[in-house]
């Protein structure tokens, strides 16, 4: 009976000690996040359990547990929701029931998590998506694309860009009743990723004649060759991501290898040849004084590995990479950023590298918001935070789409 005793204090000690953080005293609605902090740590502890006792493979539990939240595509009284396929692209359209004399407008939804989870079927993104359609008046597209780790870069950015590409063509846009000149592509955190990519490609692609009037990022991950910028040293042990997990993401997107996680963990994962695209995500020089704080910019460490990874240098797996005349290209861009993310400083150094070139960026900071809120504006704990982000990011549509 002793023996059982320690053994259950000893994993409440460790259980106790990895969930542990200092939640930031400005978050709005304390309690609340210590308890969805609490849940999300508990979860990925024991997702990684099952993975070393060979149960399950790493991420099966958590795709679990985000299949609990799909939801079905229900109409309502002001918008008719079906899935369909674009291609080979999973979608689900929102059509306003309003009557309109004019073609409408249109905004294509890329989901978040981590190019490993989620779904438009998600509670959160169902209602962010028919909140859109109905507010604006507008078609919205909900776009699925393959997950990683089973289906590495570029499946995620080709399925994405395929699906858009198919619906800007002229008869499909005639089919939903869709103005070509007011199209919007949005994603949020790797769904922010995918969006600014997409955009970048639509916009130089001499085979799509409509191009892209508005994009919007929230939260965005838009680079993956420093790993050691201001906002992942501190937020590293993030609320709901934090820079392990956001590594163990991303590696899990570009490749199988293990050892890929360990030298992005020391930011020694990018090759000799890289080092000309250093000046792109240089946050010494991009950053704002006030996020730049005391931090000393240090270049990461090169060719200590010889991994040949396409993905490490391709812009379409990190849009800040772009240079400064296909930025040119790019569409008015509405950008919001959270300080407690990890991920934070990507989507600053974007709104300095496109205002640089003449970009029309508005760009939104949250001073209490964090990474993944969104998803919980709908779902326990119901967070105002997840809705503030929506109001704000809908009312940017509304004004400018």
């Amino acid at each position: 009976m002793g023996f059982k005793a320690l053994c259950l204090g000893l994993f409440c000690a460790l259980c106790a000690s990895y969930i542990y953080i200092t939640i930031p005293g400005n978050i709005e609605e304390y309690w609340k996040v210590i308890a969805l902090f609490t849940v999300a740590k508990t979860c990925t502890f024991m997702d990684m359990c099952f993975e070393n006792l060979g149960i399950m493979k790493h991420g099966d539990l958590i795709s679990m547990i985000f299949s609990l939240d799909y939801t079905q595509p229900l109409s309502d009284e002001n918008v008719t929701v079906t899935d369909t396929i674009f291609v080979d692209t999973p979608v689900r359209l929102y059509l306003p029931k309003r009557k309109s004399e004019i073609r409408r407008p249109a905004v294509i939804y890329i989901h978040g998590g981590g190019f490993c989870f989620g779904s438009f079927r998600q509670k959160a993104y169902d209602s962010l998506n028919r909140w859109t359609a109905n507010k604006l008046n507008a078609v919205v597209v909900g776009l699925d694309y393959r997950l990683a780790p089973q289906h590495h870069f570029p499946a995620q950015f080709e399925d994405s860009f395929t699906a858009v590409k198919f619906f800007l063509q002229d008869k499909i846009l005639r089919k939903y009743g869709v103005d070509p000149t007011r199209i919007c592509v949005s994603g949020d955190s790797s769904g922010g990723n995918l969006a600014a990519a997409v955009t970048q490609q639509v916009q130089i692609d001499l085979e799509i004649k409509h191009k892209i009037k508005l994009q919007a990022l929230i939260y965005p991950v838009l680079q993956i060759i420093d790993s050691c910028l201001p906002s992942h040293q501190e937020n590293e042990h993030g609320i709901i991501l934090t820079k392990d997990l956001g590594i163990k993401l991303v590696s899990s997107y570009i490749t199988t290898d293990e050892t890929v996680t360990q030298a992005m963990r020391r930011n020694q994962h990018m090759p000799l040849e890289s080092r000309h695209l250093f000046k792109f995500v240089n946050w010494s020089t991009l950053l704002p004084k006030k996020y730049r704080k005391n931090h000393v910019y240090t270049e990461p460490v090169l060719g200590r590995h010889n991994y040949s990874l396409p993905a490490l240098m391709d812009i379409r797996a990190s849009p800040l990479l772009a240079n400064d005349s296909q930025l040119q290209n790019l569409p008015s861009t509405y950008i919001l950023t959270c300080q407690y993310d990890c991920v934070r400083d990507d989507g600053l150094m974007y709104v300095t590298r496109l205002q640089n070139v003449g970009v029309q960026v508005t760009h939104d900071h949250i001073e209490n918001g964090f990474h993944g809120a969104l998803l919980f504006m709908v779902s326990p704990p119901y967070l105002r935070l997840g809705l503030r982000i929506r109001d704000m990011y809908v009312s940017w549509l509304d004004k400018n789409l």
